[in-house]
């Protein structure tokens, strides 16, 4: 597959074995048992190199696993909270958002107004700022509460974890 009428060889072993034809080149590979695969097509003269092609591609595929398995991703979690939440509901769901923070999570809470509740949006972010207190030693710095604003019917805050 390679069209140059001269190329440049790397052995196996990383050394320049010169400028050379690729049929003679193809014979040496194929010598040696192992593939001629072309490395920098735009140099001229065109460098190939000396390789096993099914080793090297596995390498390359060991190397991405690794890597993909030492990124992490972040997940946000939800928390949905009512305006006139009861205080026994209210600790469960804030303990849910602690566990949520010490895992690592991003955690977004909404507070879910209907009907009349709509008219008073100071009783959600009176709620914001108790779940604030309660989660502040393990969540970053976060902006006042008071800017939150209604999104339809719902209020919302994103809470990140303490790095």
């Amino acid at each position: 597959m390679i069209r140059a009428r001269q190329i440049r060889i790397i052995g196996d072993d990383g050394e320049q074995l010169g400028i050379m034809r690729p049929e003679d080149a193809q014979k040496e590979a194929d010598e040696k048992g192992l593939d001629l695969v072309e490395v920098a097509p735009k140099a001229d003269p065109p460098v190939c190199r000396i390789m096993d092609y099914g080793k090297y591609r596995y390498q390359m595929s060991k190397r991405i696993k690794e890597s993909k398995k030492n990124q992490h991703t972040v997940t946000v979690k939800e928390i949905k909270y009512r305006p006139k939440i009861s205080d026994h509901d209210f600790d469960f769901k804030t303990n849910h958002v602690r566990e949520f923070l010490v895992a690592g999570h991003k955690v977004k809470i909404t507070i879910m107004f209907r009907g009349r509740e709509l008219a008073h949006p100071e009783f959600g972010r009176e709620l914001l700022v108790r779940v604030i207190g309660d989660v502040q030693d393990i969540c970053q710095e976060v902006s006042n509460v008071a800017y939150t604003r209604m999104e339809g019917r719902n209020m919302s805050l994103v809470l990140s974890p303490a790095k």
